[in-house]
């Protein structure tokens, strides 16, 4: 018959401290059994006279029997008794199997600590070969040549279900079988322990300190010897194992203030167990010597960097808590000993302190100044003009600005990639054709000595034009000033002389110029003296006085010439007289000596508006 075996996990809850267990044993030790195997029970009480109460499946079964029974394949199940003078006894778990293979593990229910036999055996003690362990399918390996797996110490891991496999002869054949899965529940040897004070959780200093480890050993077995250890923040206080469960100090200290533990073992050490921490506090001193501390330690940053706060104490006892504050802010800024910008912007700046209490008494630190520097950023060059095109002589400056930056902020010029001066504003005034070029100015901030910013502005072309004939002339005359009209002043006499001196030479000079060589056109006007005004179009008109006029034109028929070649007759006297060109320039002709007329206007000339 197939069937699962189970080892129950079992605690007796007990109505009195230290109640005396029945112990209830089994001969063989082992479960399942084969039908024709014969168990026998036994049940020891406290040893006083009276009968013996048999239990099965949780009912009574003999009320009044003997202390030794046996057990028959009719009566599987779980067995307990109750012996004179004694309380219920733990279980013992039998049954029987008809199949080829079976797994036998321990009757009664395994404890920490203890060893596990696991056996692979036949039906009838039949021969087996190739046996193999298995745990919740797991491979185990084969055990020892005798079919059987120890596990030892027993832990609360191995608990689950087991079975076996092997090969089973049959007379003079071998054939694979698989036993049925078999529960193994492995009960605690003793109860995690539990850290107990004797007494309030703050101690006052010199008080004295008691603290016990209370841990329950299991109720199905007798106790067992165990030994005690006391931690403090994890280092051992008060000697060495002891058997006693608790710890005493005369005079608790300050020094004694931390989070204790304490740990049961067993003699041999196969089984620990660790309370969980409980923390005591002795009372307290003042808290003083509060320290704020930065990382960087300066406390400079630049914007998006990551800025690190640290609040610690010098003394002081007790639970400490800690607050942060910036000036200017009227509510804290965060709780406990660590603030941390992750990304510090510009609007953290300014000046934080730390305040650390333990309930009794609070200190502030000192006031440390964090700073967080805005990289420069967007750097540009601006001009006075819209056009970066000059001309010569013309005063210039260049402005340097910044979208972004903490100040202070230098600036640097660059022409063409070369270092050309430095400060917001670069003053180039009269600008000469050297001055064209490529101009750029760099924007530089710092955060300490180490970390250096810069901006690089967009490039600016630059270029330098000469003035045209007319600007150079109107510039000059401004530049000469008032001497210059004192030299016009001069001028003018002398013109008026030149032109007596000259209308005398007029009386006796030909008016008629020297007919042109036939065949030979004529020869080019040479290159204009300084100062010449070269007319392009002329008119000669006729004035009161009489006289021809000529006007400025240009002929197809003939080759270019210079402005002074283009002059030409007035048309014959009553053809029609063609319109002047709208940009001619109209001059009058200038009477002789005496009033007289002449036939050509002579080589001096007046502008008439």
């Amino acid at each position: 018959m197939a069937g699962t075996t189970a080892l129950l996990l079992w605690a007796q809850a007990f109505g009195l401290a230290g109640a005396q267990l029945s112990q209830l044993t089994s001969d063989p030790p082992w479960t399942p059994l084969f039908p024709k195997e014969r168990v026998t029970l036994t049940c020891r009480g406290s040893g006083a006279p009276g009968v013996t109460r048999w239990y099965l499946d949780g009912r009574l079964w003999k009320p009044a029997g003997p202390d030794r029974i046996r057990v028959t394949p009719d009566h599987p199940g779980t067995h307990r008794c109750r012996g004179p003078g004694a309380e219920l006894s733990p279980p013992v778990t039998l049954s029987f199997s008809r199949d080829w293979l079976v797994l036998q593990v321990p009757a009664r229910v395994p404890l920490e600590g203890d060893e596990l036999r696991l056996r692979c055996r036949g039906w009838s003690d039949a021969e087996i070969r190739r046996v193999q362990f298995f745990h919740e399918e797991e491979a185990l390996g084969g055990g020892t040549g005798g079919g059987e797996l120890l596990l030892a110490p027993l832990r609360p891991h191995h608990r689950g279900l087991y079975h076996c496999r092997a090969e089973v002869r049959d007379f003079w054949k071998w054939h694979d079988e698989k036993s049925a899965p078999v529960m193994v529940a492995v009960e605690e040897l003793f109860s995690v322990p539990e850290l107990r004070l004797e007494g309030p959780a703050e101690l006052p200093e010199g008080h004295p300190l008691a603290l016990g480890c209370h841990s329950t050993p299991s109720p199905l077995r007798p106790p067992p010897q165990l030994q005690h250890l006391f931690y403090r923040d994890g280092v051992v206080v008060g000697g060495g194992p002891q058997a006693s469960p608790q710890l005493r100090l005369p005079a608790a200290e300050l020094a004694h203030s931390g989070n204790y533990s304490c740990e049961v073992r067993t003699e041999t050490g196969s089984v620990r167990k660790r309370s969980a921490p409980l923390p005591l506090v002795v009372r307290r001193v003042p808290v003083s010597g509060v320290t704020l501390t930065a990382q960087p330690p300066t406390g400079q940053v630049a914007e998006g960097d990551r800025l690190v706060l640290l609040c610690s104490v010098a003394t002081g006892t007790g639970p400490l808590s800690f607050s942060w504050h910036r000036q200017g802010s009227p509510a804290p800024l965060a709780t406990g000993p660590r603030y941390e910008l992750r990304a510090a912007q510009q609007r953290d700046s300014g000046h934080y302190h730390c305040t650390a209490t333990n309930g009794d008494s609070a200190a502030n630190s000192s006031s440390l100044g964090v700073t967080v520097l805005v990289p420069v950023a967007g750097a540009t060059v601006a001009m006075a003009r819209k056009e970066p095109r000059v001309t010569a002589g013309e005063p210039l400056n260049l402005s340097c600005s910044v979208v972004a930056g903490t100040e202070p902020v230098a600036f640097s010029w660059l022409r063409d990639g070369r270092e050309l001066g430095r400060g917001s504003v670069l003053v180039l005034g009269p600008v000469e054709p050297e001055h064209a070029g490529i101009y750029r100015c760099l924007a530089t901030n710092r955060l300490g000595t180490q970390r250096v910013f810069q901006a690089l502005s967009p490039a600016l072309a630059l270029a330098v034009t000469q003035p045209r004939w007319g600007q150079r002339q109107q510039g000059t005359a401004v530049a000469v000033g008032v001497s210059a009209s004192l030299l016009l002043l001069g001028a003018a006499v002398g013109w008026h002389l030149r032109r007596r001196a000259a209308a005398k030479k007029s009386r006796g000079r030909d008016p008629t110029p020297p007919p042109e060589p036939q065949g030979r056109p004529p020869e080019p006007p040479g290159p204009p003296e300084a100062g010449e005004v070269l007319y392009a179009q002329v008119v000669v008109t006729e004035g009161e006085y009489g006289g021809g006029g000529v006007w400025g034109g240009h002929d197809d028929t003939r080759q270019p010439r210079s402005p002074k070649q283009r002059l030409f007759q007035a048309p014959p006297p009553g053809s029609p007289r063609p319109a002047a060109p709208p940009d001619a320039v109209t001059y009058a002709v200038l009477p002789g000596p005496q009033g007289r007329r002449r036939r050509l206007p002579s080589d001096t000339y007046e502008n008439v508006p």
